[in-house]
């Protein structure tokens, strides 16, 4: 080893896209609260009123337990990084557990399939103990400029 550290020749994150913000989110239930309570202004001092909002109080519950989940499922987080002696991808799952995958850049391919189920332009790189797939959550312009990248990026390790 001549002591000398590797250059990175590229570093992304990968992560899906969440269109719900916060504050629309705060928006989306205060309005469902808002359309739901409409129909129970005329049911207000009736006893019909009492077997009708536990319904409407259990579909906002749905609705808040549902988007919910939905944030939690997409709390995924991909690092690539490669250099010039290691290609290196973990990915973080929503649970919180890690995978890690490295392999000799020189080794690696980066392979691009048009159609797996129902995902197109679906990547993966080979190289090492095993195949991995790489930004299945993006959307196939994004996988095909990720392609380009990567190709981009062992280009110039290669050459």
């Amino acid at each position: 080893m001549s002591g000398a550290s590797s250059s990175v020749v590229l570093s992304l994150e990968l992560w899906p896209h969440q269109s719900l913000t916060p504050g629309g989110f705060v928006v989306m239930i205060g309005g469902t609260f808002a359309m739901l309570m409409i129909p129970l202004v005329g049911l207000i001092g009736t006893a019909a009123l009492w077997g009708v909002l536990p319904f409407m109080m259990g579909a906002l519950a749905l609705l808040w337990y549902g988007l919910k989940r939905s944030w939690r499922d997409r709390d995924i987080l991909e690092t690539f990084e490669m250099t010039d002696d290691a290609a290196t991808l973990t990915r973080r799952d929503p649970d919180g557990t890690t995978r890690d995958w490295t392999t000799n850049p020189y080794w690696m391919r980066v392979e691009r399939h048009e159609k797996v189920g129902m995902i197109e332009d679906y990547l993966t790189l080979e190289g090492g103990p095993r195949q991995v797939e790489i930004g299945a959550f993006l959307t196939p312009e994004e996988r095909r400029e990720l392609e380009r990248q990567l190709l981009r990026a062992l280009g110039t390790v290669k050459a």
